[in-house]
C-alpha cells in the first residue's frame, strides 16, 4: 500500500484553512494510507474527519534533544513513506525533509530545497493561505481543492441551554497581541444592544481567556459565557445554529466562518486579511488601523448586513 504523509502542525486558523487541501488529498489518494503529522490540539479533529488513516502527534523536540530527533528520524524512515505534502512549509517541517537519507527521500511537495515537487512561485508569501496551498497541490498533481465539507463536525449543544435567537461573540485572541482585540467595553455595549432586541449574546473563549469573558458577564447581565466549555465540534455546532457571529482575528472565527455562519471579523493593522482572512460563504470584514477607534455603531450596522457582500472596508 502506498503511504502518504501530510504535515500541518498549527495554529487553529491555519489548520482550518487546510481542511480543503486535506479533503483534496484524501480524494486524490483514495486507495492509499494517509498519515497526518499535527500537534496535539488538532489530533482529534483530524481523526474525526475520516480523511486520515493515522494521526501522529508532533512532539516538537528542541534542537538539543538529539535522542528525540533520532527516534523521529527512525520512525519516518521505517514507515515507507512514498510522498509527503508539507502544508506547514516552515523551517521545522523543512528540517523533517532532511531527516530522510539522500537517495531515499520520498516525493515531497513543499518548499524544502531539493524536494521533488516544490511550490515554485516566488510570490507564494504574498498569497492567501487557501490559494497558496491550492497552487502548491496543483504543482504536485492535485488540481481541485474544494471548500471543505464539514458536515461530520457537529456536537450536541443542548447542555448549553440556549433558547431562541443567539449571536456568537469571540472577544479574545492572542494575549501577546492585544492590538488585535476590539476593546471589551465595545463588546459589552454591543451585547447590551443585542439583548435589547431579544438576541442572546453567547461568548466563546478558551480557559485562558476566561477573565475577559467573566468581566463581560459581570458588566452585562444576561450574557452567556461558554469560556473553556467548547471544543472544536461544539464551536462548529453553535456556529451552524447561531444567527451570526462577531469576533477578532482569532482561530475560532475561521471555524465559525468555514461552517457557514454569517461572520463579521475585525482586523487591525496587526494582521493582513489579504493573507489570512477566514473563508466561508458569508464572511464580512472590517479593517481599521486601531480597533480602539472602531465605533459600536459601525459594527452594529455591519452585523445587520450579515451574510452580505463580504467586501473589505
Amino acid at each position: 500500500m502506498t503511504r502518504i504523509l501530510v504535515i500541518k502542525l498549527s495554529a487553529l486558523g491555519d489548520v482550518i484553512l487546510a481542511l480543503g487541501p486535506f479533503q483534496a488529498i484524501r480524494r486524490h489518494h483514495a486507495a492509499d494510507h494517509i498519515t497526518l503529522l499535527t500537534t496535539a490540539p488538532y489530533a482529534e479533529l483530524a481523526r474525526t474527519s475520516g480523511w486520515f488513516d493515522e494521526v501522529w502527534t508532533d512532539f516538537r523536540p528542541s534542537l538539543f534533544q538529539i535522542g528525540a530527533w533520532l527516534e523521529f528520524r527512525r520512525r519516518l524512515r521505517a514507515e515507507g513513506i512514498s510522498r509527503v505534502y508539507d502544508l506547514q512549509t516552515s523551517d521545522r517541517s523543512t528540517a523533517y525533509f532532511r531527516l530522510f537519507a539522500r537517495g531515499q527521500r520520498p516525493e515531497w511537495s513543499g518548499i524544502a530545497p531539493g524536494c521533488s515537487h516544490p511550490h515554485a512561485n516566488p510570490e507564494r508569501d504574498r498569497m492567501h493561505t487557501v490559494e497558496r496551498q491550492a497552487e502548491q497541490l496543483a504543482m504536485a498533481g492535485i488540481a481541485d481543492v474544494p471548500r471543505p465539507d464539514l458536515a461530520w463536525l457537529d456536537a450536541d449543544i443542548a447542555p448549553f441551554v440556549l433558547d431562541g435567537r443567539f449571536v456568537l461573540l469571540v472577544p479574545g485572541g492572542a494575549a501577546h497581541r492585544p492590538a488585535k482585540r476590539w476593546p471589551a467595553a465595545a463588546y459589552g455595549e454591543l451585547a447590551r444592544r443585542l439583548l435589547a432586541r431579544g438576541v442572546q449574546p453567547v461568548l466563546l473563549g478558551t480557559e485562558t481567556e476566561r477573565a475577559v469573558l467573566d468581566a463581560l458577564v459581570a458588566e452585562v447581565p444576561g450574557v452567556v459565557s461558554l469560556a473553556g466549555s467548547t471544543g472544536l465540534a461544539e464551536i462548529a455546532a453553535l456556529a451552524r445554529r447561531a444567527e451570526a457571529a462577531l469576533g477578532n482575528d482569532t482561530g475560532p472565527m475561521h471555524l465559525i466562518a468555514a461552517v457557514g455562519c454569517p461572520a463579521l471579523v475585525l482586523f487591525s493593522s496587526e494582521s493582513d486579511p489579504v493573507l489570512s482572512r477566514p473563508r466561508g460563504p458569508a464572511v464580512e470584514l472590517i479593517r481599521v488601523d486601531d480597533l480602539a477607534a472602531l465605533a459600536v455603531d459601525e459594527v452594529e450596522r455591519a452585523m445587520a448586513r450579515r451574510g452580505g457582500s463580504g467586501a473589505e472596508r
